[in-house]
């Protein structure tokens, strides 16, 4: 078994076929076959359910590809130790991130850049309870996101910046403020423009609607920042997002909540145990 063996079969279980896991690999789709089939020759058992519309883990294949990314991981560690004693860094790593965090990175990402140009930077931009199982399985090195105490849990986190949200509405439209705050409960009463589940901001949202006991019903839901801004501002609906986010539509209105608002923490986050050469370069930049 080698190292190449792990990384096509991980490439398959992750890509969710051959033909795709060969275009990842940049490889004809036989040579991913052949590989596959000598190494579950050598193991004795299957890795694959393979049937006419898809490719699944056998049990074998669940325990497996784990096992397979950890000793990846290894192999990576034990070059960049080398690299390090002989004075430069290469590399790839993994960088989970969501919407609306772009401004917490940059320049990190260009810090790094500029002292390790050998490393490469892969985004990997996803919903935050995707971005925490991909910390859990190794996909991704680090991530800079929003997670509450019990996502937290198994993770080695530092606190990168603390914020309120803010309601934010297309200019004159018209609700009950009180000393130019609004309240969740008259919130609740107007067309809102959500993001889906699964996203931090909403996390947080629902998270302080429950807080103060009100209801909602969200009129839209939307996966895109850019999208819930276009609908705020054709007067469809107003939004709850971080203030961070909301200076980035000047054009758009922003109340602050009298009570029981919403926040945004954001954090970079990392699995526990001592961080890869690459990784701990990258994160003496982020402050």
């Amino acid at each position: 078994m080698d190292l190449r063996q792990m990384e096509v079969v991980i490439a398959v279980a992750e890509e969710g076929g051959f033909t795709a896991a060969a275009q990842r690999l940049h490889v004809v789709q036989s040579a991913v076959s052949s590989t596959v089939r000598a190494l579950e020759r050598e193991l004795g058992t299957t890795l694959f359910d393979r049937t006419t519309h898809r490719v699944s883990l056998t049990p074998a294949g669940e325990a497996f590809v784990p096992a397979a990314r950890a000793a990846l991981r290894a192999a990576d560690q034990a070059r960049a130790a080398v690299d390090v004693v002989q004075g430069h860094l290469r590399g790839r790593i993994t960088v989970g991130t969501m919407q609306g965090v772009w401004a917490d990175l940059h320049r990190p990402l260009a810090a790094l850049r500029a002292e390790h140009p050998g490393v490469v930077v892969r985004l990997r931009q996803a919903a935050v309870v995707d971005i925490r199982q991909a910390l859990r399985e190794g996909t991704v090195d680090l991530a800079v996101v929003a997670l509450d105490r019990q996502q937290q849990r198994g993770l080695v986190t530092r606190l990168l910046s603390r914020e309120e949200m803010v309601l934010v509405s297309a200019p004159g439209r018209a609700f009950p403020v009180t000393d130019g705050k609004v309240a969740l409960a008259d919130a609740a009463r107007l067309p809102l423009v959500d993001f889906t589940p699964g996203w931090a901001i909403r996390l947080a949202v629902d998270k302080a609607f429950r807080a103060a006991s009100v209801d909602r019903e969200p009129t839209f839901e939307v996966n895109d920042i850019v999208a819930a801004s276009e609908l705020v501002r054709n007067d469809l609906g107003v939004c709850v997002m971080p203030v961070s986010i909301a200076d980035r539509f000047p054009d758009l209105t922003t109340h602050r909540f009298d009570r029981h608002a919403p926040n945004w923490k954001v954090m970079v986050v990392r699995p526990r145990g001592e961080a890869p050469p690459a990784v701990a370069a990258l994160l003496r930049h982020m402050t």
